[in-house]
């Protein structure tokens, strides 16, 4: 076929699988599975094997494009992560995401002994499956209509982006011994270092000259904004690779700096990476489903079946309930965390990396990951949120408002809208807006009252229940709190 039909077919063929991609996401709700099976499963499809047939097996384009992904992932990850969120749950979250992985690798990696593995290729698979992925677990939790409560939700968020270097970093070293290389005591520990180290100080350094970039530079379209900060994470993760450091870790560090300053043009900039990100998953996981072959799946039933069994039931709760309990993490808490840590991307590119770097049993590894991975989205996958109902840990907040309003940008303004509920003990309840004491500046912009948008008067009563947008200054937001009986639902 020539061109341009060639491309034409290309382009065509990405089409149809965006497409039936995002169409296919109810349906992983109604099924309670991480949106990831959906994706994989249409991979599948679409593979030489599948209805499709598209032939692919290139393991090297594969793992560049995933590096590709994962990048956009986890700078739209830390650009959305709120700075208290984060202060909130370091401790705990960076104690999983460094023993609690290497933990977890261990004892996968002896089960994969026990079912009788070769001891390196138990070690690579321990490896690759160490890391959790937060966004499969609130996917299910949405599905499901559950909503953690804030200490839960953050550990689990943060923990997930700060245990993806550490898997890397353990899978590098895994292949290295595979591929019989000389790993010492000395040099594992210089890789710790450098990868962390160098990873921390690249990205904490160009997220602080990117805020100050952002804020100094006047762009003449806000549309160029976004293209900035895409390029702001390229750069972050290109020079901390380039410097033998993790650029998993750099990029993160940069969209978490700028998450905790004021962001030019925030609230759109934030959603074309929200877009991005989605789009790197589906392209992601629909182009590894692509490169598995069912029939190689078979092999790796029995093996693959109990370790995932394995890791939901033994691994993850041995690695994740001690640690959590040396930090008085409440039981319920401790169990919900333990019982969660659903695997997604990461090791599914991870298991790639073997074959990529010329291990003869990387194509084995890669079908055995894929397949624990698949396993685990549906246990624990499918009992998130009847788990997370039954430990007691769903928020009881009302959920966010059906409606929005966003002060758009392209400088700092001193205000912004800010959400409240109406709860039947506050202050405002049966009260007219006219009868308020607001500070001078505020305005009540919005009343949410069930399916209902009210435009506010002077005459309007709160009820219990409603959800109130106010446009707030700085110095208007204690009293303001007061009034309503809190800290606001969202901004």
């Amino acid at each position: 076929m020539g061109e341009p039909a060639a491309t034409a077919a290309i382009l065509a063929a990405a089409g149809v699988l965006l497409v039936l991609a995002g169409l296919a996401s109810p349906l992983s709700n109604r099924l309670g599975v991480p949106v990831l099976v959906v994706f994989l499963a249409l991979g599948m499809a679409a593979g030489s094997e599948g209805l499709g047939g598209i032939p692919f097996d290139d393991y090297e384009l594969a793992f560049r494009l995933g590096t590709i992904a994962l990048v956009l992932i986890l700078f739209d990850g830390g650009l959305n992560t709120d700075p208290t969120v984060l202060r909130r749950a370091a401790l705990p979250a960076g104690l999983l995401a460094t023993i609690g992985v290497v933990a977890t690798a261990a004892l996968v990696a002896l089960g994969g002994l026990a079912l009788g593995l070769e001891p390196v290729t138990a070690l690579i698979v321990g490896a690759v499956v160490s890391s959790t992925d937060a966004a499969a677990t609130f996917a299910v939790l949405r599905s499901s209509g559950v909503r953690l409560r804030e200490s839960t939700a953050a550990t689990l968020e943060v923990e997930s982006g700060l245990n993806d270097p550490m898997a890397i970093l353990l899978t590098t070293i895994a292949t290295e011994i595979a591929l019989e290389h000389a790993v010492g005591a000395g040099s594992v520990a210089r890789l710790l270092v450098e990868q962390f180290g160098v990873g921390a100080v690249v990205g904490v350094g160009l997220g602080f000259a990117a805020r100050g970039l952002l804020r100094s530079v006047q762009l003449p379209a806000a549309g160029l904004y976004p293209v900035l900060t895409l390029a702001i994470a390229f750069l972050s993760f290109g020079v901390a690779t380039l410097l033998k450091g993790s650029g998993f870790v750099a990029v993160y560090a940069t969209g978490l700096l700028l998450a905790a300053g004021p962001l030019p043009y925030g609230a759109g900039v934030r959603r074309v990476h929200d877009a991005l990100a989605w789009l790197s998953q589906i392209m992601m996981f629909t182009l590894l489903g692509l490169l598995v072959f069912p029939s190689r799946l078979l092999p790796t039933l029995g093996v693959g079946l109990g370790l995932a069994l394995l890791l939901a039931f033994v691994a993850r709760p041995l690695a994740v309930a001690p640690v959590l309990a040396l930090l008085r993490v409440p039981r319920h808490e401790n169990a919900f965390i333990s019982w969660v840590g659903l695997r997604g991307a990461v090791p599914i590119i991870l298991g790639a990396f073997p074959a990529v770097s010329g291990y003869p049993r990387g194509d084995e590894i890669f079908h055995l990951v894929f397949f624990i991975v698949l396993a685990t989205s549906f246990v624990p996958g499918a009992t998130v949120g009847w788990v997370a109902r039954k430990l007691g840990i769903a928020d009881p907040s009302p959920p966010p408002p059906p409606a929005s309003l966003e002060l758009v940008s392209l400088r700092d303004l001193p205000g912004e809208f800010v959400w409240y509920h109406v709860a039947p003990a506050s202050a405002v309840a049966d009260s007219y807006v006219r009868d308020l004491p607001m500070p001078e500046g505020c305005l009540v912009t919005l009343v949410v009252r069930g399916r209902d948008v009210v435009v506010p008067r002077g005459s309007t009563m709160f009820r219990a229940g409603d959800q109130v947008c106010v446009f707030v200054l700085p110095e208007g937001r204690p009293l303001l709190d007061l009034l309503f009986g809190g800290a606001p639902e969202e901004r």
